[in-house]
């Protein structure tokens, strides 16, 4: 594997792993996660994956950029031994449209197609989880096919409700908090992937595999009243 190193700040080195957002990329950062996850560097504070790259973050009181990088080198040559568990499949119910996808209707005129298409385009596909970040929880998400993508809200709203799924551009995501946002909102599911209470507090990982389930709004209200008893 060829990688390339850049400093951030006096205290974090950026590791390239490759120059394109892909399966083979993806495979790459997920294998130096799981490296730096069992062999970890003692200098290392923590690491922050994303598509292509790694941010891993050191002390300077402890070591160098360049001596970091030299140490960095060196252990990336046994990332092309790590064998990866194969990814889980987290299925999301969703329930499309109306109060929870206002925007259903215009991703559907966007792209010349009913709100039918949309859902069956959206729910028949696989999602690749590529990284967590924006907000606590928030997966990007690898998979959406090309013919429902549409543009961001000229206008972001101030507000979108928790476990939001919306898209914009070519890919489609589920807001875990409520929090501004300018995505086309299509659905929302009553699962949450935001656990603060849990000992890892994100219900996805990258690496696993996301699947969206078609459900009515009788089938979503009860679902989350089973989810708000639960957690009462």
């Amino acid at each position: 594997m060829d990688y390339s190193f850049s400093p951030l700040g006096d205290q974090a080195i950026i590791l390239e792993i490759g120059n394109e957002i892909n399966e083979e990329t993806h495979h790459r950062v997920r294998a130096v996660t799981a490296l730096l996850e069992t062999d970890p560097p003692q200098w290392m504070t923590e690491f922050i994956p994303a598509f292509t790259t790694i941010s891993i973050v050191y002390s300077p009181l402890q070591v160098s950029y360049g001596e970091a990088k030299l140490e960095l080198a060196a252990l990336l040559k046994k990332a092309s031994e790590i064998m990866l568990p194969p990814p889980r499949t987290i299925e999301l119910p969703v329930c499309y449209g109306g109060d929870h996808g206002p925007d259903l209707e215009y991703v559907a005129r966007h792209n010349g197609l009913s709100a039918e298409e949309v859902i069956a385009i959206h729910t028949g596909a696989s999602y690749t989880v590529h990284m967590i970040g924006f907000a606590p929880g928030f997966p990007y998400l690898g998979g959406m096919s090309e013919k429902i993508a549409a543009p961001r809200k000229v206008s972001p709203r101030v507000t979108i409700p928790e476990r939001s799924v919306g898209i914009a551009g070519n890919q489609t995501g589920v807001y875990p908090i409520s929090t501004p946002g300018g995505w086309q909102l299509i659905g929302r599911t009553p699962t949450r992937l935001f656990l603060p209470d849990h000992e890892i507090p994100s219900l996805l990982s990258a690496g696993d595999t996301v699947v969206f389930r078609q459900i009515t709004a009788d089938e979503y209200q009860t679902l989350e009243e089973k989810k708000n008893a639960y957690h009462t």
